[in-house]
């Protein structure tokens, strides 16, 4: 399993994080330096980091196949930096990949059909329709054949359409509890607002068109 990050600035948040993974587990990393950026920082840190720079910037679902693409191991991570491991979340997750779950995840939730799909909600643990990118772990093989949809550039709601292509092709998805935690949003609360809400609205318009009203991909109701 190969935990993998994209450094889109803010690299001193970005080492807490990353140190919460040296510190709490023994996988290799991955890290996409997205655009151009000072990323001396991350070097030597640990002989587990390996480093792909790209100089030109790299719209989500791109950044996200060519993850999927480069890391050769059965399993990847794709983790927000804004995310933090407070232990080991591995061992569960592992368990529950290996019972045929293409994906799990820390957050996610069932997809509102009384609001016509227009939003998610939390249940908690269990079988859901979509995992949030805050934490999610895939089955390598079968996300890469489905692959995200490139037309995302920006992450929010394009996390929940990869998870509904996923469930279309036929995998299942598990939210679980998890040791970990949450700082500060970067990619949310400091991106322009207009930028986020245009894409963000695209995204999901995009996700309705292709998958509102086909119920058959999703989870049952709970």
């Amino acid at each position: 399993m190969t935990v993998t990050l994209i450094l889109d600035g803010f690299i001193d948040d970005f080492l807490l994080s990353l140190q919460s993974i040296i510190e709490n587990t023994d996988s290799p990393i991955y890290i996409l330096v997205n655009g151009k950026q000072d990323f001396h920082k991350l070097e030597n840190l640990s002989s587990r980091i390996e480093i792909n720079y790209q100089k030109q910037k790299l719209g989500w679902s791109n950044a996200v196949n060519l993850l999927m693409a480069e890391v050769n191991t059965d399993y990847l991570v794709l983790m927000d930096p804004s995310t933090r491991l407070t232990g080991n979340p591995f061992p569960e997750v592992v368990m529950a990949l290996d019972e045929g779950f293409v994906g799990v995840g820390w957050r996610g939730g069932l997809v509102n059909l009384e609001d016509e799909w227009r939003s998610v909600d939390d249940k908690g643990a269990g079988e859901v329709d979509v995992l949030f990118g805050y934490f999610m772990v895939l089955n390598r093989t079968f996300a890469l054949q489905v692959g995200a949809n490139p037309s995302a550039k920006y992450y929010r709601n394009a996390d929940l359409e990869l998870s509904l292509a996923l469930r279309e092709a036929g995998g299942k998805l598990l939210q679980i509890e998890l040791p970990l935690i949450q700082d500060r949003h970067h990619g949310y609360y400091d991106v322009d607002a207009a930028y986020r809400e245009k894409h963000s609205k695209e995204n999901y318009q995009r996700l309705l068109k292709r998958f509102r009203g086909n119920l058959g991909i999703l989870a049952a109701r709970r």
